[in-house]
């Protein structure tokens, strides 16, 4: 290489730009331990305190196990169920929030709106106004997980049908076809695939979902988190942390393999 070739080859970066990221990056550490009263020194001196719960959580107590079964089926029912009515209610709010569907900013600004309204409740906040509604027990929870599902499903979904081909739509429209025959013919067949898996991933969130909504009285395994916390049981409590996690990735493994399938 020639003097003057290597003259026009670009400089690398400088590390001035490393260097700023990580001061950065320590700054914003530090004003959030700051601002939450934390610090590396608690975090060290409450060790001890951690090892201490481990070591009462194990061995699990593996008698607990059949006292746990029924509730794991109600939270698995719950979330099927949830997901379920959230995803059939999602499809017409998808409908209704796609711009190149609707395209009347009036109508899907606001669904859309909404729909961020959803997303922006937490579920356990969700379960406990449902609770407060409805009572104690699985009805409650199923309404949180409607909810959820619905939020997470519809905007998955129109941000798909959004991005769909809009040959056949244009097409449709050539020979007379009217709005009705246009989403069933044309939008439809397009996003089918991605709906059901957006659907299966909703499925795998509202199982984990479902496993804590017994903390407010919404049903299911966590109100056996509740009650073996509440009495320091924290055995029982390992059994029933392993027994979701063996649920949760089971279903994990299945959803997974369905909507590489799928896709």
């Amino acid at each position: 290489m020639n003097p003057a070739d290597e003259r026009k080859l670009p400089k690398p970066p400088g590390k001035i730009k490393h260097y700023l990221t990580a001061v950065l990056i320590i700054l914003l550490i530090w004003g959030s331990a700051a601002r939450t009263d934390s610090s590396l020194g608690e975090l060290i001196s409450g060790l001890p305190n951690m090892m201490d719960l481990l070591g009462e959580m194990f061995p699990p107590r593996w008698s607990y196990f059949d006292n746990i079964v029924d509730a794991m089926l109600e939270t698995i029912r719950m979330a099927i169920a949830g997901t379920t009515f959230g995803a059939i209610l999602a499809i017409p709010v998808a409908i209704l929030s796609a711009r190149n569907i609707v395209r009347m900013p009036w109508l899907f600004y606001p669904v859309r709106l909404v729909l961020n309204l959803i997303r922006t409740i937490p579920d356990l906040l969700l379960a406990s106004i449902f609770v407060a509604v409805f009572g104690l027990g699985p009805l409650p929870g199923i309404f949180a997980l409607t909810l959820f599902s619905l939020g997470l499903i519809a905007k998955l979904t129109f941000e798909s049908i959004e991005t769909i081909d809009q040959g056949p739509l244009e097409a449709m429209t050539s020979v007379g076809a009217n709005k009705i025959q246009w989403i069933v013919f044309g939008v439809v067949p397009q996003v089918m695939a991605n709906f059901i898996s957006y659907v299966l991933y909703a499925f795998e969130i509202n199982v984990r979902a479902a496993a804590v909504l017994g903390l407010v009285g919404a049903g299911g395994i966590g109100h056996y988190y509740e009650k073996t916390l509440g009495f320091l049981e924290y055995d029982k409590t390992n059994t029933i942390i392993i027994f979701t996690l063996a649920v949760v990735l089971v279903i994990d493994y299945t959803s997974t393999r369905l909507r590489e399938k799928l896709l």
